[in-house]
C-alpha cells in the first residue's frame, strides 16, 4: 500500500541555497507562500559562536558548519507536511549532509552575478554577514551537480518571478 494516496501531493522538503546576498530569504518566503509551506531561515540554526565569527569578518570552516547543517536537516525532516529552509549549502558535501538528515530534499539554487550579489549585501543593514566575505563564499561554492536533486535560478529577476519559476519546477517533479 503506498504511503500517500495518488491524489495527495508528496510533501516537499526544499532548501533554497546560494551565497549571501542571493535572495534566499526573500525568494524562500515567497516560495513558501506559493506552496503553503512553513519557512525558516537557516541562519536561525547557527550557534552564537558562528554568528560572532561571521560578524567579525571570519569565514566559517567545515568544523563550524557540520553541526549547523545537521540541525537544519533535522528540522527539515521533522516537518512531515513539508517545509522550506534557506541555507547556503555551498558545497556538495554540505548538501549530502542535508540529504542524509532529510532524504528527498530538493535544492533550488539562487544564482546571480557577483556585482548584483555585492550590491544586495551592501544595501542590507540588519545582517551579520559583511559584504567582504562574498568572495570567500563564491570561492567555496560548488554549483549543483547533474546528479543532485535541484535546479538553478537567476535572481536578477524580481523575487516573485523567481519564486514562481521555482514553484513550477518543484510541482512538475
Amino acid at each position: 500500500m503506498p504511503e500517500h494516496a495518488p491524489d495527495t501531493p508528496l510533501p516537499h522538503h526544499i532548501v533554497v541555497m546560494g551565497v549571501s546576498g542571493s535572495g534566499k530569504t526573500t525568494v524562500g518566503t515567497e516560495l513558501a507562500n506559493l506552496l503553503g509551506l512553513v519557512y525558516l531561515d537557516g541562519d536561525d540554526f547557527h550557534p552564537q559562536a558562528n554568528i560572532d565569527k561571521m560578524a567579525s569578518g571570519i569565514p566559517l570552516d567545515d568544523a563550524d558548519r557540520w553541526p549547523w547543517l545537521r540541525r537544519v536537516g533535522n528540522w527539515l525532516a521533522e516537518q512531515e507536511h513539508g517545509a522550506i529552509v534557506a541555507c547556503s549549502a555551498l558545497k556538495h558535501s554540505y548538501r549530502e549532509v542535508l540529504l542524509s538528515e532529510c532524504p528527498g530534499t530538493v535544492f533550488v539554487h539562487c544564482t546571480g552575478s557577483r556585482e548584483l550579489l555585492e550590491q544586495r549585501m551592501l544595501e542590507r543593514t540588519k545582517h551579520f554577514m559583511p559584504a567582504h566575505l562574498l568572495d570567500s563564499q563564491l570561492a567555496t561554492l560548488e554549483p549543483l551537480r547533474a546528479d543532485e536533486p535541484g535546479a538553478s535560478f537567476d535572481v536578477a529577476e524580481p523575487p516573485t518571478l523567481v519564486a514562481e519559476a521555482m514553484k513550477d519546477w518543484i510541482t512538475a517533479r
